[in-house]
């Protein structure tokens, strides 16, 4: 049998050992967990703790959130997730431009986190964002459901960045955008 010559590379690649996508160091940076990913140290995670910061006043002002949720061009009905939500700061900022027929999928590992939102969305009466939680290295999204992804402020603490793009891009519907800020 004859392999076509555009094959063979693939096939050699196939059985070719591949290297370790991660790299462990016992000298790093202090807010780094040793772990690097193309040459990138993995920083820690900021805990449930830290909640109050990311809802702080000037954030506004530092940020410009309401400069990226118009960017985003949302519609109304679409599903939007929010990786790495953390208190639902954008969540809550996005679910009005989707509507009540849209859904924004607020996805964090912490379930503290995702205990503040609940709180927020029943104070706020907010019934479209939907708080999911997500594992280090997938974000629990069923395929081709999303819209849009939004990461603000997150890659950088992912554990598994690799893993956790790979199912966030299984995660999109044709079409579909990711947003790294």
């Amino acid at each position: 049998m004859m392999v076509p010559s555009l094959l063979i590379p693939l096939l050699l690649l196939a059985q070719t050992p591949e290297k370790p996508r991660y790299e462990t160091r016992t000298e790093h940076d202090r807010d780094g967990i040793g772990k690097f990913y193309m040459g990138r140290e993995i920083a820690q995670v900021m805990g449930h703790e830290g909640a109050g910061w990311l809802e702080r006043p000037e954030r506004e002002k530092e940020e410009h959130p309401a400069r990226l949720i118009a960017a985003l061009k949302l519609k109304p009905g679409q599903v939007v997730a929010d990786i790495g939500a953390g208190s639902g700061y954008h969540a809550f900022r996005m679910a009005p431009r989707v509507g009540p027929k849209g859904k924004v999928l607020a996805v964090d590992i912490q379930p503290e986190m995702l205990a503040l939102i609940r709180e927020k969305m029943k104070k706020t009466k907010v019934e479209n964002i939907e708080p999911v939680l997500g594992k280090i290295d997938d974000p629990k999204l069923p395929a081709e459901s999303v819209d849009l992804i939004l990461m603000v402020d997150v890659y950088h603490e992912f554990s598994h960045p690799y893993e956790m793009t790979t199912a966030m891009l299984k995660a999109l519907k044709p079409g579909g955008r990711l947003v790294f800020v």
